[in-house]
């Protein structure tokens, strides 16, 4: 039976941690291969085989061919799709929407019935999270979320797995969320209600997280032993924060919005002076693009305690584990 990956929700706790651990194998094994063939010149080194009866190279998409819709631009996602499915011997195929009969009006049943014929998965960057709800209902291939409006999951498994590495583990941390109650904060809702760590979101009246998503979120949290606050106060939400976490205020498709949104999210900048009020060192996570001196002051964006870089290379990694356990041969 397929499976998809439309939001953190469809994943148990244990399918979550899996991984997250795969990801940290799986970036060792591309580091450690990267380093051995710089070393070997054209010896080509590789390391050890993820499992004992898996041959080298590494390749569970070997043969394999997934499918990329995107309706919105893309940088990270795109790029790190395509190098994450190439690095698993895979072959990816981008397919903007404007090219495919989606753009002269065929249904997205036809659609979905017809390149699942074709290809062995899809991920998906889209407006409406239920179109892409459409899309898994009638392809008979896993579907991945690359991003909808709704939710945001592959980037804040990304995140957690950013935050594992240089704390070592996210159980327990806490992460405080200041900006646009958007896809990005759902995800981090559905991630705290699963996986045991404490979340503090503050955003203007008018734009919190939807009221069903934190309510489904909070359900999970008293079984997993997490904490989850929906403030206003962006001061109280990172006191005592391991994380402060922002993302733009105008996502795309949001344009229209742009100068009502700046003038309801002042006083929510992460800037040195919001930083200091977490009262310890805190990491500085923002899944990018930033638009800098709006929501983030490029001081913070650029300071030592920012994990920017880190958490947009993780995407690559993160990314990986999850085509693996979708489409992957299994070891």
């Amino acid at each position: 039976m397929k499976r998809d990956f439309l939001t953190i929700f469809d994943l148990s706790s244990e399918e979550l941690e899996r991984i997250l651990q795969r990801t940290g194998f799986l970036k060792a094994h591309r580091e450690q291969g990267r380093r051995g063939a710089k070393e070997q010149g054209n010896k080509g080194a590789v390391p050890p085989p993820p499992c004992p009866s898996v041959p080298l190279p590494f390749r569970p998409l070997e043969g394999k061919t997934v499918g990329l819709i995107f309706r919105k631009p893309s940088t990270r996602t795109r790029v790190s799709f395509e190098v994450g499915i190439l690095d698993l011997g895979g072959h990816s195929l981008f397919l903007s929407s404007s090219e495919l009969q989606l753009g002269r009006g065929e249904s997205v049943k036809d659609s979905a019935r017809v390149l699942s014929r074709y290809l062995d998965g899809l991920v998906i960057r889209t407006f409406a999270h239920e179109e892409l709800e459409e899309w898994a209902r009638y392809a008979t291939i896993p579907v991945v979320n690359g991003l909808s409006d709704l939710y945001h999951p592959c980037q804040i498994l990304a995140d957690l797995f950013t935050i594992q590495e240089h704390r070592g583990t996210y159980r327990g941390v806490q992460v405080a969320y200041v900006g646009d109650g958007n896809n990005v904060a759902h995800s981090w809702l559905a991630a705290a209600g699963k996986l045991g760590f404490h979340l503090a979101i503050a955003s203007p009246p008018g734009y919190q997280p939807r009221e069903e998503v934190v309510i489904r979120a909070l359900e999970l949290a008293q079984k997993s032993g997490s904490s989850i606050e929906i403030l206003q106060d962006p001061v109280q939400a990172v006191r005592g924060a391991d994380v402060i976490y922002t993302d733009v205020w105008a996502s795309m498709g949001q344009e229209a919005e742009e100068a009502q949104r700046l003038q309801a999210f002042q006083g929510y900048q992460v800037n040195r002076r919001l930083v200091e009020e977490a009262q310890k060192p805190a990491y500085i996570l923002h899944c990018l693009p930033a638009h800098r001196g709006q929501e983030i002051t490029d001081e913070v964006l650029e300071g030592e305690s920012s994990l920017v870089l880190d958490q947009a290379e993780n995407r690559l990694h993160v990314q990986k584990a999850i085509l693996e356990w979708l489409i992957g041969e299994p070891c």
